[in-house]
């Protein structure tokens, strides 16, 4: 991983808190929510071409979403598996002989060439060993939920970008009475004459495109 990847993943954490709150109590612990979705942000950074005319972050929000999403068809929690584990361990050691020796904390390429592996695999490991943040805690015996910090901006985005792409799951029929009723603001009238359909018509195909559009939203 990059310097670049890492500023990006580093920047962007809170689209990961944002997408993961989303499917908050469908029997999935939030830490494995939260982790998929990072491996998601890491993927994302991984690909991003900052050429092209696209903002990093509606970039990343699909990513962390399919990720998450992955988690719920592969019906389990987040598994580490042992050559990870045992990876970081290692990192753990040689970022404390680095900082002995050097004074500083290595970079991802430092312990690459100080362990002897690609640097991919030294920002999985290190992504797999990363502790997250719960929802829960205890204090005075008694347990409570901790407030995740967010901003509203990264919950708007993850909704945004949520929403086009149920958009994008329609015909095309379906995309342009959306577009014109709820982007240009038509009434039902005008888009019956535009697409050469009855207002009825409208109006009952609205309520099951607005209806679907609903389902994809929650699954």
């Amino acid at each position: 991983m990059t310097v670049e990847q890492d500023r990006l993943v580093t920047e962007n954490i809170g689209l990961v808190h944002a997408c993961a709150r989303r499917y908050m109590g469908r029997g999935i612990d939030y830490d494995d929510l939260y982790q998929s979705g990072c491996e998601g942000l890491v993927k994302a950074a991984a690909g991003y071409d900052g050429s092209r005319s696209v903002r990093f972050s509606t970039y990343a929000v699909p990513a962390i979403l399919g990720e998450i999403r992955r988690l719920f068809r592969d019906g389990g929690s987040v598994r580490v598996c042992r050559s990870l584990r045992d990876l970081g361990l290692k990192i753990h050691r040689a970022e404390e002989e680095f900082r002995r020796d050097e004074g500083r904390d290595p970079t991802v390429s430092e312990l690459a060439e100080r362990l002897h592996v690609e640097p991919e695999s030294i920002a999985e490991a290190i992504d797999a060993s990363r502790p997250v943040l719960s929802l829960t805690a205890e204090r005075d015996g008694e347990e409570f939920e901790e407030d995740v910090p967010s901003e509203s901006f990264d919950e708007t985005l993850v909704d945004l970008v949520a929403l086009r792409e149920a958009v994008s799951m329609l015909n095309a029929d379906d995309r342009e009475i959306i577009r014109l009723r709820y982007f240009c603001g038509k009434t039902q009238s005008f888009v019956a004459e535009a697409l050469g359909m009855t207002q009825v018509q409208v109006s009952r195909r609205e309520r099951k495109i607005i209806k679907k559009i609903r389902e994809q939203l929650v699954n």
